[in-house]
C-alpha cells in the first residue's frame, strides 16, 4: 500500500519541512509554508525509468551531427534579438514579469505573427477564449485573424497534452504555469511541487516532439519568478519583461539563454494597439530632453551588446530634516551614496546638508558603474546650478580616490554617441591602447572626477560656481 505523509513546502524557495513554521529559515518569507500531502508509491523492480525518449543509448561524440538547427524566423525584431536570432525548435522559454506589465499582450502578438506561417496553440488558464479574442481584435485592428491560431482555456495538464497531440502545433504557449496542475498530485495549482512537475513534463514534450514551448510565469514581490528556483534551471531561456506600469517603455531582458547571448535587451513601447518595437531606444529616451538645463547629464550604458544613451537627472535641495536624504530612481542606492561621498570629499561639494535626488529618464534601471560619471556630473550641475555641455556624453567608473576607471566596450559606446549627434565625450584616460576611437567625436581624456567636471562645464561658469560654493 502507498504511504501517505504530510509535509510543508515554502512557496517562495521550495524548502521542505516536517512541521509548520511561520517564517521560512532559508529565504526569510513569512506565512509561505503550505501543507502538502505526499503519496509514496512502493518501488518495485523492473519499473520503467522516466526519461526524455524512453529509448536513450550512449553514442560517440564523433558520430553526432554538429549542424546548427535552423531557427524559426520571428518578425518582431526586438523579440528575435533577445532570443538570439529566432526561436529554436524544441526549446522551452520562460517569460516573467509583474502583473499588468504586458506579458500576455506580447505573447498574443507573437502568436498572431507566427500563425501566418506556423500552427500555434495558445492555452490560457486565466482568461476565457472570448477575452483573448477581444484582445486579439484590438491588437490586430481587424476581425480577420489567422486560422492557424488555436485557442483553448484549460488548466489540467493531461488535457492540455491531449490537445497538443490532436492539434500538432509548431508552437505552444501556456499562460500561465502557476494555473496548470496535474490531477494525480494532491497539492493545489501554483504550489512548488505542481509548478516543478508541470514544467518538467512540458520540457519533455518540447525535447521529444520538437515543439517550441513558451511558458508565462508570475513574479514575486522581489521581482523574481514565483515558484521553486529549479524552474529556471528546467527551461532553456528565461526572459523578464520589465518597466514601470506608468511609463510607456518596456524592456524584454534575457537572463539565461542556452542558444544565444545573455543580458540582451529588447525595447518596446506600450501603445493602444499593443507593444511596438523601439528600434532606436537612445533617440526615444532623449526625445523630451531639455537642453542646457542644470542637473542633466547623458550617460551611455550597455544593455547586452547594445549601447543606449539615457538622460540622468540630478537635483540637490537643502534638507529640512536632521539627516539628508538620498533618493535614487533607476540607479543603485549604495552606488549613489558612494558617488555623493566622493563628491563631498574629493571635489569639495558640501552635500552633507543637501537632499539628493537622482532619476533615470524613461524608467530604465542602470546597474553598471559606467554611468557613475554622468550621475556625479548631474549632481554637481544641480548643486552649482550650472548646466553640463549639451553636446557632451560622460562615461566612466568612479573610484573612492576620485579617479576614473575605464569601462568595457568604449568604442561601441562612442560610436552610438556620434551617431546621435554628440560632439564631445568625456572619458577616462586609456592606459592600455586597444581599438581606436571614432574620428567624428572629440575625445577628452581625464584622470579624475575633478578634471571631468572642469571639462564638462565651461571655465567661466565653473569659476562662478566655485565662488558661490
Amino acid at each position: 500500500m502507498p504511504k501517505t505523509q504530510t509535509r510543508y513546502v515554502c512557496q517562495e524557495c521550495g524548502r521542505v519541512a516536517a512541521s509548520y513554521m511561520g517564517k521560512c529559515p532559508q529565504c526569510g518569507s513569512f506565512n509561505s509554508m503550505v501543507e502538502e500531502i505526499v503519496h509514496e508509491e512502493p518501488v518495485t523492480r523492473g519499473t520503467a525509468v522516466r526519461g526524455l525518449t524512453g529509448r536513450s543509448a550512449p553514442r560517440s561524440i564523433s558520430d553526432i551531427s554538429s549542424d546548427a538547427e535552423d531557427r524559426i524566423d520571428l518578425s518582431i525584431g526586438e523579440f528575435a534579438r533577445v532570443l538570439g536570432g529566432g526561436i529554436v525548435p524544441g526549446s522551452i522559454i520562460l517569460v516573467g514579469g509583474d502583473p499588468g506589465i504586458g506579458k500576455s499582450t506580447l505573447m498574443l502578438q507573437m502568436a498572431m505573427e507566427m500563425a501566418n506561417k506556423k500552427r500555434v496553440l495558445y492555452v490560457s488558464g486565466e482568461e476565457s477564449e472570448r477575452q483573448i479574442k477581444m484582445r486579439a481584435v484590438r491588437l490586430n485592428g481587424k476581425n480577420d485573424l489567422p486560422a492557424n491560431l488555436m485557442l483553448v482555456t484549460e488548466t489540467n495538464l493531461e488535457v492540455i497534452l491531449n490537445h497538443v497531440r490532436e492539434v500538432k502545433p509548431d508552437l505552444l504557449i501556456v499562460d500561465s504555469i502557476q494555473t496548470v496542475y496535474l490531477s494525480e498530485m494532491d497539492s493545489s495549482a501554483g504550489s512548488v511541487s505542481q509548478v516543478r512537475e508541470c514544467s518538467s513534463q512540458l520540457r519533455e514534450l518540447a525535447k521529444t516532439s520538437g515543439i517550441s514551448v513558451f511558458v508565462i510565469g508570475h513574479v514575486t514581490k522581489e521581482g523574481t519568478i514565483a515558484g521553486p528556483r529549479v524552474l529556471e534551471h528546467i527551461v532553456d531561456t528565461v526572459l523578464y519583461l520589465e518597466g514601470d506600469r506608468f511609463q510607456a517603455y518596456r524592456l524584454l531582458r534575457c537572463v539565461k539563454n542556452r542558444f544565444g547571448a545573455t543580458s540582451e535587451v529588447g525595447v518596446f513601447e506600450m501603445r493602444e494597439g499593443g507593444l511596438v518595437e523601439v528600434t532606436n531606444p537612445s533617440e526615444a529616451f532623449l526625445a523630451e530632453r531639455m537642453i542646457n538645463a542644470a542637473g542633466s547629464a547623458i550617460a551611455v550604458t550597455m544593455e547586452g551588446t547594445r549601447p543606449i544613451l539615457v538622460e540622468i537627472q540630478g537635483l540637490t535641495s537643502p534638507t529640512q530634516f536632521g539627516n539628508a536624504r538620498r533618493t535614487p530612481n533607476g540607479v543603485d542606492f549604495n552606488r549613489l551614496l558612494l558617488i555623493a561621498a566622493v563628491l563631498t570629499r574629493r571635489v569639495g561639494l558640501k552635500l552633507s546638508e543637501q537632499d539628493i535626488f537622482v532619476n533615470v529618464v524613461g524608467g530604465l534601471q542602470i546597474d553598471e558603474p559606467a554611468a557613475d560619471l554622468a550621475v556625479a556630473a548631474a549632481i554637481a550641475s544641480s548643486w552649482k546650478d550650472i548646466p553640463v555641455k549639451a553636446d557632451a556624453v560622460l562615461i566612466g567608473e568612479i573610484g573612492l580616490a576620485g579617479e576614473l576607471r575605464m569601462p568595457g566596450q568604449m568604442p561601441a559606446r562612442l560610436r552610438e554617441a556620434e551617431k546621435l549627434g554628440f560632439k564631445t565625450a568625456i572619458v577616462p584616460k586609456a592606459i592600455r591602447k586597444g581599438e581606436g576611437y571614432p574620428k567624428g567625436i572629440q575625445i577628452i581624456e581625464v584622470r579624475s572626477i575633478q578634471q571631468a567636471l572642469d571639462a564638462g562645464l565651461a571655465a567661466r561658469e565653473l569659476t562662478k560656481g566655485r565662488q558661490v560654493a
